[in-house]
């Protein structure tokens, strides 16, 4: 996956509550929705002051000073200035949003419970700005080290998707009386968690074209949709 491509959590208006929701527990309070404005508003301000100015000439006051908040406050959020540039990832999978989402088999498909997931942590956040996505790609390309960075991120959020399908996998076995050792349950978790990467580049791209036709979690669903659509097809033949 391109760096620039990964889908950041927020955006649009989304469907009512769905399975997922039900999963993550995905009704955000006042405090979460604060939190996430607060993080977005770190991220808006770096990624605006380093594009007019250079990586090297902006610090972490200059950007705390344009989001509105002190240091101690963005060292709450970012380890770096450069960490606040990296964009989110496609879920915040919480200990809590794992281990309902590990323990709400053996009935569902794990894939459409992360899309509903993704889904309903996008309907959270707000509408997403086409625009700061550009200027993120931007900064991005400027900087190698800043799409490593991305980049070191994806992987490692790849694999934790695979250890937590697997361990929903293994409990799925546990409750049908199958063995939880099967050696391709590793195997299906983590083509889970490449599959829901690449489901999030291309519904994230999809919506970027026409923004204002569709929300981001109605286009993430269509796109869970058309997936299903094209395995189906081949495995037909």
């Amino acid at each position: 996956m391109h760096p620039d491509a990964a889908i950041d959590v927020g955006a649009g208006t989304g469907a009512g509550p769905s399975r997922g929701a039900a999963v993550a527990g995905a009704d955000l309070g006042l405090r979460e929705r604060k939190r996430r404005a607060t993080r977005r508003s770190i991220q808006v301000a770096a990624l605006r002051l380093i594009a007019e100015s250079g990586l090297d000439q902006v610090t972490v006051d200059d950007i705390s000073r344009e989001a509105g908040v002190s240091p101690r406050t963005f060292f709450n959020y970012f380890p770096s200035k450069e960490a606040s540039l990296t964009g989110d990832l496609p879920i915040l999978l919480s200990d809590e949003v794992a281990a309902r989402f590990e323990d709400a088999g053996p009935s569902g498909d794990p894939l459409r419970d992360l899309v509903d997931i993704m889904a309903e942590q996008a309907a959270g956040d707000g509408t997403l700005d086409p625009e700061l996505h550009q200027l993120r790609r931007s900064v991005i390309h400027e900087y190698p080290q800043i799409s490593a960075m991305r980049m070191d991120r994806i992987r490692s959020f790849e694999l934790e998707i695979a250890d937590s399908v697997t361990r929903r996998l293994r409990a799925d076995a546990r409750k049908r009386g199958l063995d939880d050792d099967d050696p391709e349950l590793p195997e299906r978790g983590r083509l889970t968690g490449v599959v829901m990467l690449s489901l999030a580049r291309a519904a994230w791209v999809a919506w970027l074209e026409h923004p204002d036709d569709v929300s981001l979690p109605d286009q993430l669903r269509r796109s869970y949709g058309q997936l299903r659509s094209v395995v189906g097809g081949a495995s037909a033949d």
